[in-house]
């Protein structure tokens, strides 16, 4: 399936031939999508029930001849990422182990958490009460075809930025027909609130800050040198970016 020209053109914006990312409006929360030949992976659902069938929306533009997202990867459970998760009906939904846990007897502070932060108190509301659970649990590493070639990786790599953190690695080549060294042949890695480029990384009462480096060693070492690193808010990053806050995070919770 060849979506390599329609990305711009469906509000995506393109890192490699078979995936793509958005920004949305408010918090600046990335969510992603991996395009295969049966399957598509999304990655977070957004902050609210309207803002999941918004992507939802972008994806089937995408995706064309009536295709649909088949997979949702939950990096963390706070709300700007899965409280839009309902809108996906029908899909797979995987998360980190613990995350189920958190979603379930946290729901009254998920929804505190969003009407602090600014979401209208009944769009948060609905979004908890029709919240969705993952259906698979990644302990460490859960590898999804996608078709056409296409994989991804799923890697618990947490605790961090939250208890239950979950990257996704599309390998080298994944992504596209590659073969002349362009975006298709670098490693891309969606790492959720552990890195983030548009403010300070933040740490709320559910981060555990001494392993958070830790983290993102492990993120590098999915990676590598060469990948595209996307935070969970702001611009694609490099792995200079993540050394250097994770050096920052090292400093501040007094870990090497």
């Amino acid at each position: 399936m060849d979506v390599e020209p329609a990305w711009e053109a469906a509000g995506w914006e393109r890192l490699a031939p078979r995936v793509g990312r958005c920004r949305l409006p408010v918090w600046d929360c990335t969510a992603g999508l991996v395009v295969g030949d049966g399957a598509a992976l999304m990655i977070d659902a957004g902050s609210s029930l309207a803002e999941g069938a918004a992507l939802r929306t972008r994806a089937r533009e995408l995706l064309g001849g009536g295709r649909r997202v088949t997979h949702l990867a939950l990096t963390h459970p706070h709300f700007d990422h899965v409280l839009g998760a309902a809108a996906f009906a029908g899909v797979e939904v995987y998360g980190a182990v613990g995350i189920d846990t958190v979603l379930d007897k946290g729901r009254e502070e998920l929804c505190a958490d969003a009407v602090r932060h600014g979401l209208d108190p009944r769009a948060a509301a609905e979004a908890v009460d029709l919240l969705v659970h993952p259906h698979h649990l990644v302990c460490g590493e859960w590898t999804l075809d996608l078709g056409g070639g296409v994989q991804v990786l799923l890697a618990n790599v947490g605790p961090g930025h939250s208890g239950h953190d979950l990257a996704v690695l599309v390998p080298g080549g994944d992504g596209g027909d590659g073969g002349d060294g362009g975006d298709g042949e670098r490693e891309i890695v969606f790492c959720g609130d552990l890195v983030e480029e548009s403010g300070e990384p933040q740490a709320g009462p559910d981060a555990v800050s001494s392993r958070w480096p830790a983290a993102l060693d492990r993120l590098l070492e999915l990676g590598g040198e060469d990948a595209r690193y996307v935070p969970g808010h702001g611009a694609v990053v490099d792995a200079a970016y993540v050394r250097a806050q994770r050096a920052t995070l090292a400093a501040i919770s007094g870990v090497s």
